[in-house]
Formats: C-alpha cells, sequence, structure tokens
C-alpha cells in the first residue's frame, strides 16, 4: 500500500479513536473497519495482523459490558439510568457540542436515579456509579482499540 494510503487509514484510525472518547461514532467498530479495508488492499499476511486486531478489540468490547454491568449491578444502578443518561447524553451532544454529552449523561442519570429513589442524595451516589461505569467502559475500549492501533502499526512496518 502507498504512503498516502496507509495515512488514510492512520486518520480513519485516529477519528475511531476519537469516537470512543466522544462518542458520536462507534470508535472500535471504525478502528477495525479501517485495519480491515488495509488487510484487503494489502492481502496476504496482512490478514494475520487484521485477525490479531480484530481479536483484541472485539474482546476489549465484550470485556467492557461485562465490566460495566457488573460495576451497575453491585452499586444496584438498574439499565434504564443508563438508558436515560445515554438518551440526554445525545441530546445534549446537538444542544452544547461535544460536552453537552457528558452533561447530558450526568443530568439523565441523575433525573433517572431521583425519580427511582426519590432522594437527592441516593440519586447522586447512583449518578457517581453510572458515571463512573460509563467511563470504566470508554477506558477499557480505547485501550482495546490502542492496541489495535499498535498492532496494525507494528504489521504496517510504521512503527
Amino acid at each position: 500500500m502507498s504512503l498516502g494510503g496507509e495515512l488514510l487509514v492512520g486518520a480513519v484510525i485516529l477519528v475511531g479513536l476519537l469516537g470512543i472518547v466522544f462518542p458520536v461514532l462507534p470508535g472500535g467498530l471504525l478502528v477495525l473497519a479501517a485495519i480491515g479495508v488495509w488487510s484487503a488492499i494489502v492481502g496476504g499476511w496482512a490478514w494475520a495482523i487484521f485477525g490479531a486486531a480484530a481479536a483484541v478489540i472485539l474482546l476489549g468490547e465484550v470485556v467492557k459490558y461485562l465490566v460495566a454491568g457488573r460495576s451497575l449491578k453491585a452499586a444496584g444502578i438498574p439499565n434504564a439510568t443508563i438508558a436515560v443518561g445515554g438518551v440526554l447524553g445525545i441530546v445534549g451532544f446537538f444542544v452544547i457540542p461535544v460536552i453537552g454529552l457528558f452533561i447530558g449523561f450526568v443530568l439523565g442519570a441523575m433525573l433517572a436515579e431521583l425519580i427511582r429513589m426519590r432522594s437527592v442524595g441516593a440519586a447522586w451516589r447512583g449518578t457517581v456509579s453510572a458515571s463512573k461505569a460509563a467511563l470504566i467502559t470508554m477506558g477499557i475500549e480505547l485501550f482495546a482499540a490502542l492496541l489495535g492501533t499498535a498492532i496494525w502499526l507494528v504489521g504496517a512496518g510504521i512503527w
């Protein structure tokens, strides 16, 4: 693959990594798709690189849900709290670009927990637990995508 092609794949990977931190795009899947396109063009041994990166990224996707679920279950937070936080986070993203996502998530989780718990203190503890779980899952997905990116960099001979 030409240097321009490698740079284009790298740019898409970077957009995917940013999509994990600012959840607008399916970041991990975008990283995986970029590596997949690179593998299809290069062919041969590049499919082994894709397989290794895919294994790491997909394992990260599974682990993030298991860890988040365990964390939320231990804190007694229902899935509805995360869903309301997620919906208001998406709305917040469009109202206040980028940071509105985080503000909307916290407000949505707080609202859902306040309705459920009927106590501001208990709702805030639930909101903090939900926010921690969201940050942990983001960290796990980012770590897995960075490992997949490192595998691609080694395979592409860039690193």
